[in-house]
C-alpha cells in the first residue's frame, strides 16, 4: 500500500505522520515543489520511526511525481493556506490552478489512484478533480465533513462536560464557514439524544462554534490547523487502505441524493477500499433540508469562478 501526500507543509506532513504511525502501509511519498523541502520533512519523520514504533517508509520528493507511480491512495493538500480574514472561498484563484495541476500529475503516475482532496475551498476542489482528472466519481473524496464532524464532538464533549467518547454526532453540506450544517437532530451521548442534556442557548454554542471551527484556530494560529486535518485524512486512508467500510461524512458528487446533482457538498458515505463504497441517505428535519439546499447554492456560485 503506497500513499502519496502532496504538499509537505504542516497539513501535509501532519497526514504523513499520522498515516505512518498508524503502520498500515508500506510507503508515504511526500511532495512539494520548494527544492529539499519534502526530503527534509520525511528525513525528520523517519527519525521519528524507532522512538514511535512504525516500519512505514516515507520519502520525500521536489516536484518528481514518478516517485509517485504506483499510489494507491493520493492526498491533495497544496496551495495557500488561509489566512486571518481570509474565507475559504477567496483561496479558488490561486488554489484552483494549483489543484489541476497536481491531478494530472498525480493520475499520469497513477491510473487507479483514488483521490482525497483537502485544499481549500475544498467542495470546489473536490469538484474540479471530478471535472478534469477522468477518475470515476467513487475515487474523488473530498475531506471536510471528517474534521468538522471531530470539531462538532469535541464542542459537543465541552458543552456535556463528557469525555469525548461518550458522544457522536456528525456535521455535512459544506466546508466553509457559513454553509457547514451540524446534525443536532442526530448528535448522541452514548445513544441519548444531546438535546436531553442541553438547553437552546448550549445548544446554539455548539452549532455557531463548530461552524467557525476553522476560522477560530486561524485566528489563534495566524494560519490554518494542521493536527487535526492531519489526524481526519489519516482516519480516510486507514478506511480505504484496510477496507474498513466506516461511515465518515465527506465531500462528494452527487447525483440525485439530497436533492443535488453536478455538485460535491459533505454527505455521510460507507468509505472502503474502493474509495466510496455507499452514500448514505440521512432524513433530514425541514429546516436541516432548507440550510443543506442553502449551503448547496453558495457552492455553485463559487463553482462558477472555475475555469477547467
Amino acid at each position: 500500500m503506497k500513499v502519496t501526500v502532496v504538499g509537505a507543509g504542516a497539513v501535509g506532513a501532519s497526514c504523513a505522520e499520522y498515516i505512518a504511525m498508524k503502520n498500515f502501509c508500506s510507503e508515504v511519498v511526500l511532495v512539494d515543489i520548494k527544492e529539499g523541502f519534502a526530503e527534509g520533512k520525511a528525513m525528520d519523520l523517519m527519525q521519528t520511526a524507532s522512538l514511535n514504533g512504525f516500519d512505514t517508509k516515507i520519502t520525500g520528493t521536489t516536484g518528481d511525481y514518478s516517485k509517485t507511480a504506483g499510489s494507491h491512495i493520493a492526498v491533495i493538500t497544496s496551495g495557500i493556506p488561509r489566512k486571518p480574514g481570509m474565507t475559504r472561498e477567496e483561496l479558488i484563484g490561486i488554489n484552483a490552478g494549483i489543484v489541476k495541476e497536481v491531478t494530472e500529475n498525480l493520475v499520469k503516475n497513477s491510473p487507479e489512484v483514488i483521490i482525497i482532496v483537502v485544499s481549500n475551498p475544498m467542495d470546489t476542489m473536490a469538484y474540479l478533480v471530478h471535472k478534469t482528472s477522468g477518475l470515476p466519481k467513487h475515487k474523488i473524496i473530498g475531506m471536510g465533513g471528517a474534521l468538522d464532524s471531530a470539531r462538532f464532538k469535541y464542542r459537543l464533549a465541552e458543552a456535556l462536560e463528557a469525555p469525548i467518547s461518550d458522544v457522536d454526532g456528525m456535521v455535512i453540506a459544506a466546508h466553509s464557514d457559513t454553509g457547514m450544517l451540524p446534525l443536532l437532530s442526530k448528535a448522541t451521548r452514548n445513544g441519548v439524544p444531546v438535546t436531553e442534556f442541553l438547553n437552546d442557548e448550549q445548544q446554539n454554542y455548539v452549532i455557531e462554534e463548530t461552524k467557525v471551527g476553522g476560522a477560530t484556530l486561524t485566528k489563534l494560529l495566524g494560519t490554518s490547523a494542521w493536527y487535526a486535518p492531519g489526524a481526519a485524512v489519516s482516519v480516510m486512508v486507514q478506511a480505504i487502505a484496510c477496507d474498513q467500510k466506516k461511515m465518515i461524512p465527506c465531500s462528494l458528487m452527487l447525483d440525485g441524493e439530497y436533492n443535488e446533482t453536478d455538485i460535491c457538498l459533505g454527505v455521510p458515505a460507507i468509505i472502503g477500499k474502493n474509495g466510496v463504497e455507499k452514500i448514505v441517505n440521512v432524513t433530514l428535519t425541514a429546516a436541516e433540508q432548507l440550510k443543506f439546499a442553502e449551503a448547496a447554492k453558495a457552492v455553485r456560485e463559487v463553482n462558477g469562478d472555475l475555469k477547467f
